[in-house]
């Protein structure tokens, strides 16, 4: 990884987003399908030419625009800004403390739709209850290090159909999606309305990682978006160890 990437890069501010990601491992095959997919690598920062399924009419590049943006990952702790006197230093120094009481394992993935996206989700219940443990205990242990949510962020998030639960959870963590309503994903594609392209995305992927083996969660990453609305990049990788302390 280039200097770039692994030191705060001198246009960070205050308003610079950091999020807590699960980002296979780089030497995986999960790693460059999903990088190659989204037509970019935010670790390096290369530029990569995705795919064109046979089934697929539109370039591949126009339905994956926001994902693309976001990068290659999975949700563990959403984006946010730090709070006052934190530093990017300190938050991976945070990271690493909490990845080093946790244990490697490895979860079957497959791409299915989402609501109108698609996006890769644990295969079996048993990797989505281990996944949804390792997001909420991400989130209780970094979340003293969240600036609090401006009035009008507080009210964007609120302006949205959401249930109680949901609303609690956006007043106290920031974002509805948390905790029992946590659900990993990866994500390939856009909203779609077009059932037939989200179907033929979902298998046109899962065909190709027919023989990838499961998600191997080794780790987590700290990725960075330097200014509001720029594509994130992967700033730091926190590697889980080979075999946990007592």
């Amino acid at each position: 990884m280039s200097d770039a990437m692994t030191t705060p890069h001198e246009a960070w501010s205050a308003a610079t987003r950091f999020a807590l990601y699960y980002a296979p491992p780089r030497a995986s095959v999960w790693w460059r399908a999903g990088c190659a997919w989204l037509g970019r690598d935010p670790e390096s920062g290369a530029t990569l030419a995705p795919p064109q399924p046979a089934e697929i009419e539109k370039p591949l590049a126009s339905l994956a625009v926001a994902p693309a943006r976001y990068g290659w990952h999975g949700t563990l702790v959403p984006p946010f800004r730090l709070a006052d006197g934190v530093t990017p230093q300190a938050l991976l120094a945070a990271t690493q403390a909490w990845a080093a009481r946790r244990a490697r394992f490895e979860v079957p993935g497959e791409a299915a739709t989402l609501g109108r996206f698609v996006a890769v989700r644990a295969a079996d219940e048993a990797g989505a209850q281990a996944l949804q443990s390792l997001a909420g205990d991400a989130l209780r242990t970094l979340g003293s290090l969240r600036a609090a949510q401006t009035p009008a962020e507080l009210a964007k998030r609120l302006d949205a159909p959401l249930t109680p639960r949901q609303r609690d959870y956006v007043e106290t963590w920031g974002y509805p999606y948390v905790f029992d309503e946590f659900r990993f994903h990866m994500t390939l594609s856009d909203s779609l309305d077009d059932a037939p392209t989200r179907a033929a995305l979902m298998h046109a992927w899962n065909a190709q990682m027919r023989d990838a083996g499961a998600l191997p969660v080794d780790g987590v990453a700290i990725y960075a978006e330097p200014q509001p609305g720029a594509p994130f990049v992967l700033w730091q990788r926190v590697d889980f160890p080979a075999q946990v302390q007592p």
